[in-house]
Order: C-alpha cells, then structure tokens, then sequence
C-alpha cells in the first residue's frame, strides 16, 4: 500500500437513548458480541487521528474540545489510562475520578479531583451520577469490571446516554479520541469518495 493511501475508519451509529429494558431503563452501553447497529458512517483522511474525527463527527455530532472528564476505569486498565489521561491534562480539560483511578492519576503527577461513586451517596454530597445529570460532566471514560463495579458503571453510562455526553468504555477507544481532537481543533476537508477516486485514478 503506498504511503499516501488514505485511512478509512468505520463507526456504528448505535442509539441507545432508543433502546430499554422491559422494566423501562435504559441498556447498558457495554457492547456484546449481539449487539447491531442502526447505521454505519465512514471517516477517511491522510491519517488515523483525522479519520477517527471524522467518523465521531459523522456518527455522533463530534467530541468536546474542552469542559470536565470524567474518569474510572478498571484495575487492569489503570496504568494504561495515564497517558490518554495526561493528554487531556495538555489540552486543557480538568479532570475528575473516583478514589481509586484518581490516586494512580495523582501518582503520576496528574492533577485530578476525586468524586463520590454512585454506590456511595451521601446526603448533602453529589456523586458522579448527580454531576453528570446536572451537566457538569462533558467526557465519561468507564471501563467496567466485577459485579459492584458493573453496577456502578451502569449507572454511570446510563446517564452519559440520557444526557449525551461523549462516552468512552474501552482505553482503545479513548487513546484514539485523544489523537483525534487535535485533528479536531485544526479542522479539516470533507473529501467525497467519488475525489477520493479521481485523485487516485489521477496519479495511475
């Protein structure tokens, strides 16, 4: 393939503000093997970062350039969250997570506030979930594992969902919405498949 071959990055449009349970709530966001989407959309560029911007614009409306992320990722997922964590440190956004992400963010010298788990409400206090109903919340990174933690983290995603906010449940997915909002920021040329082709069919 020669160097100058475009990137193409494919992305499912899945709804889930449409889907519920039979008792009304709604689905978990975690994707299963079962799982179909209601559409595809394509992003294709030079590179990765400017096609995967490209395919969350086309997809779901673009990410946030700036604002709060939320963070609280599984055990084996902690040491893998710091550099995507960092980044966004550099771009601007501020930072919150729940006790234990938080510490091994702060250990790497990473400034983050520590917020209270939804199974941990107190009066008086907000929890995750409170602050991303009251739209305090722009970014939810939440990987999910054990059985309290699912729980926890449906909670979480379910309101990411309600309140459409960006959502990232896998440090895959997050490493390459970070490289993508730098893309995102310089802006870019929306190139239809059909120019694609001429300008291939140009260097022939």
């Amino acid at each position: 393939m020669p160097l100058d071959a475009p990137v193409a990055v494919k992305e499912a449009v899945l709804p889930f503000k449409r889907f519920r349970t039979k008792e009304g709530h709604t689905v978990d966001s975690v994707l299963g093997p079962e799982m179909r989407s209601t559409g595809e959309v394509m992003g294709i560029d030079r590179d990765f970062p400017t096609a995967f911007a490209k395919s969350q614009d086309a997809a779901y409306g673009g990410m946030p350039l700036s604002g709060t992320v939320f963070i609280s990722v599984a055990d084996g997922d902690k040491r893998a969250v710091i550099l995507p964590a960092h980044r966004l440190k550099q771009l601007g956004f501020s930072l919150v997570a729940t006790e234990g992400t938080a510490e091994i963010l702060a250990r790497n010298g990473i400034k983050v506030g520590v917020v209270r788990k939804f199974s941990e409400t107190k009066d008086g206090e907000s929890n995750i979930v409170d602050l991303i109903n009251a739209g305090e919340i722009d970014i939810v990174v939440n990987t999910p594992s054990g059985m309290s933690a699912r729980a926890d983290g449906y909670e979480i995603r379910a309101a990411a969902v309600a309140a459409d906010k960006a959502l990232f449940t896998t440090i895959a997915t997050l490493g390459a919405a970070v490289t993508a909002m730098d893309a995102m920021q310089d802006g870019y040329e929306v190139t239809s498949l059909q120019e694609y082709a001429e300008m291939r069919a140009a260097r022939l």
